[in-house]
């Protein structure tokens, strides 16, 4: 029997295969999916794990990835819009593999949250608590990432825009949400001796928008002003540097979220499931400088 992870192309996914051979799991019980196998090539090279072709459009296709699974990690796809019909056919093959195990990657707040992001998250929650399948939702708050990756852009304009005013939003790296993934799948869960059928709300460190600029500030050398747009103009602005309108509608209006705390959560679950402090911002910033100047 084994781990199946979805997703392991993409930062999430793998960082959650790494995890788990740094906890001592066995490279031969964990299977890493993904539609293009070929990006799983080198993961497997470097870990020794199985990969098989896992397309959530395909349920077929998913029955042979899922084939002798006890534990799945559903990540949720990216595709807006056609995820919830997604995640169903992947609960549906891994319940008829046999999984003993589901557990989902949803958003924070998901079942009170009015941000478009998170209508589907809120549906595949639904759908897979009426399945009557164990299971286990990790609700990840915002990654640090999506602002640690714009620090090129934001040191060259020394400016971060966005719409979510004096909001607060609690944040962790993809590594912290990778290693509460991988916490659970090691735990006693599948066997009966841990929670199973419960929700897990996941954030670190709060913070408003000025506070991160007042943070770059201090960690760049130079001044970062937080600039605070209308919905509207923060989608202008998204799309002026090349992002598709559908991403930048959906990003705009996380921001909007924000600004009514959707994104923040006063929970320790996040630090509980890790053993150990969530990432602040102030290290994920270093981090990515150092990272970025090598």
């Amino acid at each position: 029997m084994s781990i199946v992870i979805t997703g392991a192309t993409g930062h999430l996914g793998r960082l959650v295969v790494d995890r788990l051979i740094d906890l001592g799991q066995p490279a031969g019980r964990i299977v890493a999916t993904g539609r293009d196998t070929s990006r799983l090539a080198a993961l497997a090279q470097r870990t020794g794990v199985e990969t098989r072709r896992a397309d959530f459009a395909d349920p077929t296709g998913l029955t042979d990835a899922f084939a002798g699974v006890e534990q799945l990690l559903l990540v949720s796809t990216t595709t807006v819009g056609q995820r919830f019909d997604q995640h169903r056919q992947a609960i549906d093959a891994a319940i008829a593999a046999g999984a003993t195990l589901i557990v989902y990657t949803s958003i924070l707040n998901a079942d009170t949250s009015r941000i478009l992001l998170a209508d589907e998250h809120r549906r595949t929650e639904e759908y897979l608590r009426a399945s009557g399948a164990p299971h286990v939702i990790l609700r990840n708050g915002w990654y640090l990432e999506n602002y640690t990756d714009q620090l090129p852009v934001i040191r060259q304009h020394g400016v971060l825009p966005g719409s979510a005013g004096d909001g607060r939003v609690s944040v962790a790296s993809r590594r912290d949400y990778a290693d509460a993934a991988a916490a659970v799948l090691t735990s006693d869960a599948p066997t009966g001796g841990g929670p199973v059928h419960v929700t897990y709300e996941l954030g670190g460190e709060a913070f408003t928008l000025t506070e991160l600029a007042a943070t770059l500030s201090e960690v760049l050398g130079t001044t970062i002003t937080y600039q605070d747009l209308p919905v509207d103009d923060y989608v202008a602005l998204l799309t002026s540097v090349g992002l598709p309108a559908e991403m930048a509608t959906v990003l705009a209006d996380a921001d909007a979220g924000l600004s009514r705390g959707e994104l923040h959560t006063t929970s320790d679950d996040l630090a509980k499931l890790i053993g150990r402090p969530p990432t602040t911002r102030d290290q994920a910033i270093r981090d990515a400088v150092a990272q970025q100047a090598g």
